[in-house]
């Protein structure tokens, strides 16, 4: 098989991506990002078949997402060192062969290891996002970027859905067989779409590793945007994590499907975030990221609303997801303007900070949904957002105030 980039790839210069490229890169973020969640709305399921007990099934998610955080730290680096081409396709086919063997788990120990390995190779969606912004001109890096987050953030929100749906028709274990077909279909598509892309680095993994916190020790405006990246999932998955117990009590009692349709209103706040990466390729990502800190406190507001009204409800989550999608784009646009070589590296200090951030908002948000129910979790979601934007404020205008004079 040739290894020739495809003619339309990008223009004769390197510089620009394809519309039909950026969308297969947007495509293959969102189905690796999935399978990280598809085990959420399968959870009775699998404890019935498999004997584990309800109290015991909470950890096959905690599995999957240790398993995404070691990817985060000891993975996605290597998309620096290696030719990523082969690297993300080579993912690819061993995150479907894990998928595979998940779907034929007969005990809970086997299963515990295949959603740990699922995890560590999922972060292929994320060594795909900072090849995007390195195919990518200066110019329209923001938009790009914006595009394939798009498919990243649409792939966590449906997959409960699909999972749901799968799971009615065939049981839990169809769901982990289509997701295996849906990667390798993938996989085959980012064979023949993907440009060669060399290495930008030669050193040693090591030495790849120690790099990771020297950029985070000399960077501030990558500490900055990790700040904002762990405030922005941590809202995001205090939502999220509270939001099921909500509509399946009093007054909705909505079946499980129905639960998870809600995903798609959190979708279509997703879609517009390329909106925003244009924004930011404009040299705004002040007003955008001032402009998303409000809207958090805004959907929050609304959200706070959705006990009586599920028309407040969808409009809350909508905007969330908007402003969530929206401050991510900004960040990752801003972070791979640092350092063009080390845009792996970059991402993976930005991404863990931004997992963190997500885990710590799943674990407030269950123990303040039991004690002080929605409101307690509005209140909480609500905060953070106070504490992001004020954040974004003092950060920002601290970097303007240090950045160079022109002479």
């Amino acid at each position: 098989m040739s290894t020739a980039a495809p003619a339309d790839a990008v223009t004769t210069d390197g510089s620009r991506l394809s519309r039909p490229l950026v969308l297969l890169m947007a495509v293959a973020a969102g189905v690796s990002a999935a399978n990280l969640y598809y085990c959420q709305p399968l959870l009775d399921l699998i404890g019935r078949d498999l004997h584990i007990s309800p109290s015991a099934t909470g950890i096959l998610v905690t599995v999957t997402q240790l398993g995404y955080a070691a990817g985060l730290l000891f993975v996605l680096p290597l998309g620096d060192l290696l030719e990523r081409r082969r690297l993300i396709v080579g993912m690819a086919l061993a995150t479907a062969g894990a998928l595979v063997l998940t779907a034929f788990a007969q005990n809970e120990a086997w299963l515990l290891v295949m959603l740990l390995i699922v995890g560590l190779l999922s972060v292929v969606a994320q060594v795909v996002v900072p090849l995007a912004a390195a195919l990518a001109s200066d110019d329209d890096r923001g938009s790009v970027v914006g595009t394939v987050m798009s498919g990243l953030l649409i792939g966590i929100l449906l997959a409960r859905t699909l999972a749901g749906l799968l799971a009615q028709v065939g049981g839990w274990r169809s769901v982990y067989l289509v997701a295996a077909a849906l990667v390798l279909v993938l996989a085959a598509g980012l064979w023949r779409g993907l440009p060669v892309s060399p290495p930008t680095v030669r050193t040693s993994y090591a030495g790849l590793l120690g790099s990771v916190a020297r950029l985070v020790r000399t960077e501030p405006v990558l500490r900055r945007r990790m700040l904002y990246g762990a405030l922005t999932f941590a809202q995001f998955s205090v939502l999220w994590t509270a939001i099921t117990g909500l509509l399946s009590d009093a007054p909705y009692h909505y079946s499980e499907g129905i639960i998870g349709l809600f995903g798609l209103a959190g979708a279509a706040g997703a879609l517009a975030a390329p909106l925003i990466g244009r924004l930011a390729d404009g040299g705004h990502q002040l007003y955008a990221s001032v402009g998303a800190g409000l809207l958090f406190l805004v959907s929050w507001a609304l959200l706070a609303g959705g006990r009586a009204s599920v028309i407040a409800l969808l409009a809350g989550v909508v905007l969330l997801d908007l402003a969530c999608q929206s401050l991510q784009v900004t960040n990752q646009s801003r972070i791979y303007t640092l350092a063009g070589d080390a845009r792996a590296r970059v991402n993976a200090a930005y991404m863990t900070a931004y997992f963190l951030g997500g885990a710590a908002g799943s674990w407030v948000s269950t123990r303040v949904a039991s004690s002080y129910h929605w409101s307690g979790v509005c209140v909480l979601g609500a905060a953070l957002g106070v504490v992001l934007l004020a954040s974004v404020v003092v950060g920002e205008s601290s970097l303007r105030r240090l950045a160079p004079r022109p002479t």
